[in-house]
């Protein structure tokens, strides 16, 4: 009886059976935050590389590689951004067109498939499906030879009538997805208060979707900013280059110039590294099906 007790005392009350799994568990989750710690890390490590050598010279690259040097170069972002500008305008004119054209189609298409009963329902939504399963690159030839018959390369239409169709069936199935789960007591409701069906899309479907239509709007902006290979091949005018490939334009033109280089490529990055940062929750909960907070 005596042993007993001194070995509760000594466990902080707690027999040695219960403290052994507890022990367990914090080794787990220790060895999973370390994990997780060193590919946050990993992950970081270009970023991190790129702020310090936006900041140095030629000289100072050479110098120290890795290793902050003084005086740090600020002016560096200034010759950056007078270079890249005018790409970042014509990505941002892009993308805003393009979410536009994307959130109206798909929130139409998505909430007469989730609501509406009508034959050949299920085949629509089967064909969207199987849109989802062809490769991007299956329809580049094709897609460049119509854009070119058109007369639409070197125009904002080349770039905004990809990234439209293209989006918009991925956000008809997670606008689908999303109405589905509203309770149809709601809907209900606002038809027995006299709700057409464009009442209803309006005043009840779009403010109870705005988790969704906000991470279909993420989606196509970082399609739009990372794409590289379309815009390459449809936009020979300068003026008209998105920021993916005026930046390898950029660095065509400073190859050796570091610290613009990398200033240049921070500049590009930032928009999406903001949006990402202070729209995560809801970007998730669109995803998830629910409201921000609710998971």
């Amino acid at each position: 009886m005596t042993t007993i007790h001194t070995r509760a005392v000594r466990t902080g009350g707690l027999p040695t059976s219960d403290v052994t799994p507890r022990r367990s568990r914090q080794s787990r989750q220790f060895g999973l935050k370390s994990v997780l710690i060193a590919l946050a890390a990993v992950s970081l490590a270009p970023y991190l590389f790129m702020v310090v050598t936006s900041l140095k010279t030629n000289q100072q690259f050479a110098d120290s590689f890795w290793q902050i040097s003084f005086p740090l170069h600020f002016e560096n972002y200034a010759v950056a951004w007078n270079q890249i500008q005018p790409y970042l305008f014509n990505t941002a004119i892009v993308a805003v067109i393009s979410i536009v054209l994307i959130l109206l189609i798909a929130s139409i298409s998505g909430f007469v498939l989730a609501r509406y009963r009508f034959a050949g329902r299920g085949l629509i939504y089967g064909a969207v499906l199987v849109l989802m399963m062809v490769p991007g690159l299956a329809n580049l030839i094709p897609l460049f030879i119509i854009m070119k018959d058109l007369g639409l390369l070197n125009t904002y239409l080349v770039l905004v009538v990809p990234y439209t169709v293209g989006g918009s069936v991925l956000g008809t199935i997670l606008i689908r997805n999303f109405v589905e789960g509203i309770p149809q007591t709601l809907f209900d409701a606002a038809r027995l208060d006299g709700a057409n069906g464009v009442r209803m899309y309006r005043s009840v479907m779009l403010p109870l979707s705005l988790p969704v239509l906000g991470t279909i709007s993420l989606i196509t902006v970082s399609e739009v900013w990372n794409d590289f290979f379309w815009p390459l091949l449809v936009i020979s005018d300068n003026n008209l280059r998105t920021v993916s490939v005026g930046l390898q334009f950029f660095q065509g033109q400073n190859a050796t110039d570091y610290g613009p280089l990398m200033a240049g490529y921070l500049i590009a990055s930032f928009p999406l590294v903001l949006l990402f940062t202070f729209l995560s929750k809801y970007f998730l909960a669109g995803v998830q099906g629910g409201v921000p907070g609710a998971h």
